[in-house]
């Protein structure tokens, strides 16, 4: 649920629930009651995270079991590189 791929984000990220709190502009409390699943954020905020971590709304919330990967602003090389680690990934 939301709280889990909260934790589950920044945890992947290396980030502790302070440093995620700086980058979003708010308290660690807030990213405590998040993953604690006390507090849900607001839906900019809930937007916010979502671009932070470069997923969609959709993954925060688990109405997708898809994984998506921006490949915004990388080249075409840098992304056929990205497409084929993904199907390597896939393969195994």
């Amino acid at each position: 649920m939301l709280n889990e791929n909260i934790r589950v984000l920044r945890t992947s990220h290396n980030l502790s629930q302070v440093e995620l709190a700086r980058k979003l502009g708010v308290s660690k409390q807030c990213v405590s009651n998040w993953e604690n699943d006390n507090v849900q954020p607001s839906i900019e905020m809930l937007v916010k995270i979502a671009k932070y971590f470069n997923v969609t709304t959709d993954c925060l919330l688990d109405l997708t079991s898809e994984n998506t990967v921006s490949l915004d602003g990388l080249s075409d090389r840098q992304a056929a590189h990205i497409r084929m680690i993904i199907a390597d990934l896939s393969e195994k």
